[in-house]
């Protein structure tokens, strides 16, 4: 004699959309997202017409900051932004970390302004703990990649 326990799956509870729809949501989510990783595989490699703002206040931009990145407070953005980023230029926005939403607002002013962008998933939380370089007030800082976030040995996860 068999039991048969049947089970409701939390996963399941909602269904899948259609592969259509995963298509549209996914492609959608990549062209208003990046990460850390191919930020820092663009600004290693001069990728032209592309600019990182941290949209963070000056203590956190003192701390420490993506090398490369311009520092526009997202309070300052509707002010600053044609001075400080060339028009027919990307935009990268980073904030904290995944925590955080303010890269989210940040996009969302650039967006507004007409600029095309993209925030970086992660923020500064994530680049550091993947191990990238840091620029601070006393120079280029870089941490030992955290093993939860990326290979210890390896440059990229390769995703």
């Amino acid at each position: 004699m068999t039991n048969s326990i049947s089970v409701t799956s939390n996963v399941l509870r909602t269904p899948p959309g259609s592969p259509a729809g995963a298509v549209a949501h996914f492609a959608a989510r990549l062209a208003f997202e990046t990460d850390v990783s191919d930020v820092h595989a663009d600004l290693e490699a001069g990728v032209s017409r592309l600019v990182v703002v941290d949209s963070r206040d000056d203590l956190a931009w003192r701390q420490g900051h993506l090398p490369g990145a311009v520092h526009l407070p997202r309070a300052e953005i509707g002010r600053r932004a044609a001075a400080v980023v060339p028009a027919g230029a990307t935009v990268v926005t980073y904030c904290w970390g995944p925590g955080c939403n303010g890269a989210t607002r940040a996009a969302l002013e650039f967006a507004g302004l007409g600029y095309p962008v993209k925030e970086m998933l992660g923020g500064y939380e994530y680049w550091v703990r993947e191990g990238f370089p840091v620029q601070t007030e006393t120079g280029l800082v870089r941490r030992p990649a955290d093993d939860l976030t990326a290979p210890v040995l390896g440059a990229t996860c390769g995703c």
